[in-house]
Protein backbone atom coordinates (compact mmCIF):
# COMPACT_ATOMS: atom_id res chain seq x y z
CA UNK A 1 0.00 0.00 0.00
CA UNK A 2 1.16 3.51 -0.72
CA UNK A 3 1.76 5.40 2.57
CA UNK A 4 0.50 8.61 0.92
CA UNK A 5 -2.94 7.05 0.32
CA UNK A 6 -3.46 5.85 3.90
CA UNK A 7 -5.02 7.58 6.90
CA UNK A 8 -3.19 7.86 10.21
CA UNK A 9 -4.08 8.03 13.90
CA UNK A 10 -2.20 10.49 16.12
CA UNK A 11 -0.90 7.38 17.95
CA UNK A 12 0.96 6.22 14.76
CA UNK A 13 -1.38 3.52 13.45
CA UNK A 14 -2.22 3.56 9.73
CA UNK A 15 -5.59 2.64 8.25
CA UNK A 16 -6.72 1.53 4.80
CA UNK A 17 -10.49 1.26 4.39
CA UNK A 18 -12.05 -0.95 1.71
CA UNK A 19 -15.57 -2.14 0.93
CA UNK A 20 -16.12 -5.89 1.25
CA UNK A 21 -19.55 -7.50 0.89
CA UNK A 22 -21.25 -4.19 1.69
CA UNK A 23 -19.24 -3.62 4.87
CA UNK A 24 -16.32 -1.30 5.47
CA UNK A 25 -13.15 -3.15 6.45
CA UNK A 26 -10.20 -1.30 7.98
CA UNK A 27 -6.75 -2.82 7.59
CA UNK A 28 -4.57 -1.50 10.43
CA UNK A 29 -0.82 -1.41 10.97
CA UNK A 30 1.79 0.82 12.58
CA UNK A 31 3.73 3.46 10.68
CA UNK A 32 7.40 3.27 9.72
CA UNK A 33 7.93 6.22 12.10
CA UNK A 34 6.50 4.17 14.99
CA UNK A 35 8.59 1.10 14.11
CA UNK A 36 11.77 3.23 14.04
CA UNK A 37 10.85 4.86 17.37
CA UNK A 38 10.23 1.47 19.02
CA UNK A 39 13.46 -0.18 17.78
CA UNK A 40 14.45 -3.79 18.43
CA UNK A 41 11.01 -5.40 18.53
CA UNK A 42 10.89 -8.70 20.38
CA UNK A 43 7.20 -9.61 20.70
CA UNK A 44 3.71 -8.73 19.47
CA UNK A 45 0.49 -9.67 21.24
CA UNK A 46 -2.07 -9.74 18.44
CA UNK A 47 -5.77 -9.08 19.02
CA UNK A 48 -8.13 -12.06 18.85
CA UNK A 49 -10.37 -12.69 15.86
CA UNK A 50 -13.91 -11.82 16.97
CA UNK A 51 -12.68 -9.28 19.54
CA UNK A 52 -14.74 -6.08 19.73
CA UNK A 53 -12.56 -2.96 19.60
CA UNK A 54 -13.27 0.69 20.31
CA UNK A 55 -11.77 3.66 18.48
CA UNK A 56 -8.73 5.14 20.24
CA UNK A 57 -8.55 2.23 22.72
CA UNK A 58 -5.65 -0.26 22.97
CA UNK A 59 -6.31 -3.52 21.11
CA UNK A 60 -2.89 -5.16 21.11
CA UNK A 61 0.70 -4.63 22.29
CA UNK A 62 4.13 -4.63 20.79
CA UNK A 63 7.22 -5.13 22.93
CA UNK A 64 10.70 -3.85 22.20
CA UNK A 65 13.86 -4.28 24.25
CA UNK A 66 13.04 -0.83 25.71
CA UNK A 67 9.33 -0.98 26.54
CA UNK A 68 5.88 -2.44 25.96
CA UNK A 69 3.71 -0.17 23.80
CA UNK A 70 -0.03 -0.28 23.24
CA UNK A 71 -1.35 -0.27 19.70
CA UNK A 72 -4.64 1.57 19.46
CA UNK A 73 -7.55 0.73 17.22
CA UNK A 74 -8.30 3.71 14.98
CA UNK A 75 -11.90 2.50 14.49
CA UNK A 76 -14.70 0.76 16.38
CA UNK A 77 -15.71 -2.68 15.21
CA UNK A 78 -14.89 -6.37 15.30
CA UNK A 79 -11.54 -7.96 14.44
CA UNK A 80 -12.13 -10.29 11.48
CA UNK A 81 -8.51 -11.22 10.69
CA UNK A 82 -5.05 -10.94 12.22
CA UNK A 83 -1.65 -11.24 10.57
CA UNK A 84 -0.59 -14.40 12.37
CA UNK A 85 2.78 -14.47 10.55
CA UNK A 86 3.97 -11.41 12.53
CA UNK A 87 4.92 -13.03 15.87
CA UNK A 88 7.51 -15.18 14.06
CA UNK A 89 8.59 -12.42 11.65
CA UNK A 90 8.59 -9.12 13.57
CA UNK A 91 11.13 -7.71 11.12
CA UNK A 92 8.23 -7.45 8.63
CA UNK A 93 6.92 -4.48 10.66
CA UNK A 94 10.10 -2.61 9.73
CA UNK A 95 10.76 -3.97 6.24
CA UNK A 96 7.19 -3.61 4.90
CA UNK A 97 5.07 -1.70 7.46
CA UNK A 98 2.42 -0.69 4.88
CA UNK A 99 2.12 -4.07 3.17
CA UNK A 100 2.88 -7.46 4.66
CA UNK A 101 3.37 -5.80 8.07
CA UNK A 102 -0.36 -5.18 8.58
CA UNK A 103 -1.63 -6.19 12.03
CA UNK A 104 -5.40 -6.69 11.85
CA UNK A 105 -8.50 -6.24 9.73
CA UNK A 106 -11.49 -4.73 11.49
CA UNK A 107 -15.10 -4.74 10.28
CA UNK A 108 -16.12 -1.18 11.09
CA UNK A 109 -19.27 -0.84 13.20
CA UNK A 110 -19.05 2.91 13.80
CA UNK A 111 -17.39 5.22 11.29
CA UNK A 112 -17.02 8.12 13.76
CA UNK A 113 -13.37 7.20 14.42
CA UNK A 114 -12.51 7.79 10.77
CA UNK A 115 -13.17 11.51 11.21
CA UNK A 116 -10.27 11.75 13.71
CA UNK A 117 -7.67 10.34 11.31
CA UNK A 118 -4.97 12.42 9.64
CA UNK A 119 -4.01 12.39 5.99
CA UNK A 120 -0.38 11.68 5.03
CA UNK A 121 0.71 15.34 4.94
CA UNK A 122 -0.80 16.11 8.36
CA UNK A 123 0.74 12.94 9.82
CA UNK A 124 4.19 13.81 8.42
CA UNK A 125 3.85 17.26 9.99
CA UNK A 126 2.99 15.71 13.36
CA UNK A 127 6.01 13.38 13.17
CA UNK A 128 8.33 16.30 12.40
CA UNK A 129 7.23 18.23 15.51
Amino acid sequence: MNPEELSYAKTHEWVAVAEQDGAKIATVGISAFAVEALTDLVYIDLPKVGQQVEAEQPFCEVESVKAVSDIYSPVAGRVIAVNDTLPDALETLGSDPYGSGWIAKIKISDEAGLANLLDYAAYQKQCAE
